[in-house]
């Protein structure tokens, strides 16, 4: 008797059934994002304060750093550094390390997710090298302040692993962890906010939904 595939699909409050080898865009949804980056710790929950710090809210910090790093984003650039975690409502937020670890394997569903986000909310499959670029400055300002503010960190043993901070003070940044239910509001609030920045842009002739390739505003 044949062994049936074992299950390889996940199924969401929003009633969707996302299928985590072949994910589809039509089965993501913002709801279901926030809800689950929410409830998912970063540092593995071993950080201060009655609350864990959310993906949700590192989401919320990467994309602020990068706002203030990139003054001159497009509204589609600020979803992208949003939405740069989101495939860890499904699949967690494992520590590097132990990515590592898994190899491949994980980057691969890690990457087919991330495509099924992005051409779910009108952003190219695959984001232009340099924007990936300046997203991981923001996300490593962001993990050098988690570190030292909330994980136990020392300073200078952060800066090895994330480097450095410029231009950015943590003193302007949110970094107190919440409950998940407000951590999913404010994911969803400032996602709801750059949809209308991103809506106005194109009634004003941007291109922003236009279409998947590159021909949203880039970074000069």
């Amino acid at each position: 008797m044949a062994t049936a595939a074992p299950r390889a699909w996940q199924r969401m409050l929003s009633g969707r059934r996302l299928d985590l080898l072949e994910p589809s865009p039509l089965d993501v949804e913002i709801d279901d994002i926030a809800h689950g980056l929410a409830r998912v710790a970063r540092w593995n929950g071993q950080t201060k304060g009655d609350h864990a710090f959310s993906v949700a809210q590192h989401s919320l910090l990467v994309e602020e750093v990068f706002r203030a790093l990139n003054k001159d984003a497009s509204p589609d650039w600020l979803m992208a550094a949003l939405l740069h975690d989101a495939p860890e409502y499904v699949i967690g937020d494992m520590i590097s390390p132990f990515k590592a670890t898994l190899g491949r394997d994980y980057k691969s569903v890690e990457k087919g997710l991330q495509r099924a986000i992005h051409l779910r909310f009108a952003l190219p499959a695959d984001l232009p090298s340099d924007l990936e670029r300046r997203i991981k400055r923001a996300d490593r300002v962001a993990a050098f302040f988690e570190a030292t503010r909330l994980a136990g960190f020392r300073d200078g043993e952060a800066a090895r692993f994330f480097g450095r901070p410029r231009d950015v003070s943590a003193d302007a940044l949110d970094l107190e962890p919440r409950p998940a239910p407000q951590a999913q509001m404010g994911f969803l609030a400032r996602f709801n906010m750059i949809e209308k920045l991103r809506t106005s842009s194109v009634k004003r002739g941007g291109t922003a939904g236009k279409d998947n390739n590159c021909a949203c505003k880039p970074i000069s």
